[in-house]
């Protein structure tokens, strides 16, 4: 397997690609320094293998190497938000608690 996370800025996503298909995608919108987040999904046969997780890991890698912060609208983004309490810098403190992050890394 290939498996690769690329963005396709002018389709608004960050794509999880084997090979050249596309088995994966993370939808987001930036304004200024703030990149929104609405909307994760992976190809249903590929459940169970990872992929979102790394999907979710180069979406939120590329924000910070862009010095944005997220709005983590998608509910597996916040799931792995909380399991990975290291990146949750990445959500402004003030945006925490309507997100239910307030208390994630306490």
């Amino acid at each position: 397997m290939d498996i690769r996370v690329v963005d396709v800025p002018e389709r608004g996503r960050f794509e999880i690609r084997d090979g050249e298909h596309c088995v994966g995608l993370a939808s987001y919108h930036v304004d200024g320094g703030v990149m929104t987040l609405p909307h994760t999904e992976v190809d249903p046969s590929r459940s169970g293998r990872g992929l979102g997780t790394q999907l979710v890991r180069g979406v939120l890698t590329a924000a910070r190497e862009r010095g944005l912060h997220v709005l983590p609208y998608c509910s597996f983004i916040r799931k792995y938000l909380l399991d990975h309490p290291e990146e949750l810098d990445l959500v402004a403190e003030a945006d925490r608690p309507t997100f239910g992050l307030a208390t994630a890394n306490s």
